[in-house]
């Protein structure tokens, strides 16, 4: 079996790996060379500092036992120029690699996989590795892609999803989408096995991207056969080039690693970390909100940014001495980006309030020492007491909260697959 990974094509101005996978799949087919199963798209760190939008990698594999040298000769040319000819390498951050790898894929390489997703590989680590695993290296520019490369062959997928991606004409990149709304809420109510179809809370659709990339949408599901039901409710008012299934880890948490204390967090780091509210959420310009996570070995700065909308008003509501637990990671300045939080332990204090008249009405204090008395009856408790009552929080003990889909990582496990 050889096992083929590409990565590190896309570019701002419109080019991106799924779509350089599936044109690429599709050449293969016409040589009379097929796939096995479906493509993979492998969504690497999403808090690395050199990346592309997605920071996705495309791994596929073909059954070679059949092929002659010059036919396995043949398809790795087909995919080698196509890379070179597709990919727009004058963007500064195109750096596409390629790998090609025959064998069993080893636990070592599914250790690279898991370090590539939620920590950071350079280029010569990659490439080293790629020696010592026996594999076939290409690198186009700096070759940053071969890091994604060998990851996207070589990641173990216990726990996986389905994205079926749809590609628009070429003339079509950059214009508006011409996506049915409508049917995209009725296709979202009709396929129990899709998510991440419509942010309902903004009215807002989330299959279309915002970038002037060959896709059109993309539909995310369970299912190979949820996505073709999907497929073919959406209404869209273009041609559909081609389009593809992938096999993929976005939206199972692959990317965040447990950590028992926040001084063993570092930068670019994917984590589940809990601690304690240090100090009360405070918002700066932008509508940007900021509290300190705190525990025995130290604390970091925690943010929930603008595009989290709703989401910061939960931010916003926890209190100095709550006990949290966050999911998401580091980027570059060093702050923690919540994707979700589940509120461990509420802090509550105690307020304490005037008595309740038999008459309903609240009692007054009738002077010092004195107790309390009713204004409307003129009931008198001379030895009444304040009651104590428990701080009522809008937030629940043990619930998990979450960013809105329009603001969702690619890898970022929606609640809705959680099982809770």
């Amino acid at each position: 079996m050889l096992h083929i990974g590409i990565d590190d094509t896309d570019s701002p101005d419109g080019m991106c790996t799924t779509y350089l996978a599936c044109y690429i799949i599709n050449e293969l087919k016409k040589e009379g060379i097929n796939i096995e199963d479906v493509p993979r798209l492998i969504r690497l760190n999403p808090f690395a500092r050199f990346k592309t939008r997605g920071n996705g990698g495309i791994s596929f594999k073909i059954d070679i036992s059949s092929l002659n040298q010059e036919k396995i000769y043949q398809l790795k040319k087909i995919i080698l120029e196509n890379v070179e000819k597709l990919s727009e390498t004058s963007c500064d951050n195109t750096n596409p690699g390629v790998i090609f790898y025959q064998g069993e894929i080893t636990k070592e390489m599914q250790n690279y996989a898991m370090k590539a997703i939620y920590s950071i590989i350079s280029i010569e680590e990659a490439e080293n590795f790629a020696k010592k695993i026996g594999a076939e290296a290409h690198k186009f520019k700096k070759g940053r892609g071969i890091i994604g490369s060998i990851a996207a062959i070589s990641c173990p997928l216990k726990d996986y999803t389905y994205e079926l991606l749809t590609y628009r004409k070429k003339e079509n990149y950059g214009k508006e989408r011409l996506i049915n709304k409508d049917s995209v809420y009725i296709m979202d109510k009709k396929t129990n096995d899709t998510f991440e179809n419509v942010d309902y809370k903004n009215d807002y659709i989330a299959i279309g991207p915002k970038t002037p990339c060959p896709i059109l949408y993309g539909i995310r599901g369970e299912s190979i056969e949820g996505l073709n039901l999907a497929k073919d409710i959406v209404k869209v008012n273009e041609p559909i080039e081609s389009y593809c299934i992938f096999k993929t880890n976005q939206h199972t948490d692959m990317h965040l690693q447990n950590i028992d204390k926040i001084s063993g967090m570092e930068k670019y780091g994917c984590y589940i970390v809990s601690g304690y509210v240090k100090e009360d959420p405070h918002v700066i310009e932008g509508g940007h909100i900021f509290f300190k996570l705190g525990d025995e070995s130290g604390d970091i700065d925690a943010s929930a940014y603008e595009p989290t909308k709703e989401f910061r008003k939960i931010i916003k509501q926890l209190k100095k001495g709550d006990q949290v637990q966050l999911f998401g990671g580091i980027g570059c300045g060093e702050t923690f980006n919540i994707e979700k939080i589940k509120i461990i332990k509420l802090q509550k204090k105690k307020i304490f309030k005037n008595p309740i008249c038999a008459c309903g009405k609240t009692m007054t204090s009738a002077g010092k020492n004195k107790g309390f008395k009713c204004k409307k009856c003129g009931n008198k408790l001379p030895n009444g007491e304040k009651i104590a009552e428990e701080e009522k929080r809008e937030l629940i003990e043990g619930k998990f909260y979450e960013t809105p889909v329009s603001a969702r990582r690619h890898l970022a496990k929606p609640l809705c697959r959680m099982n809770i």
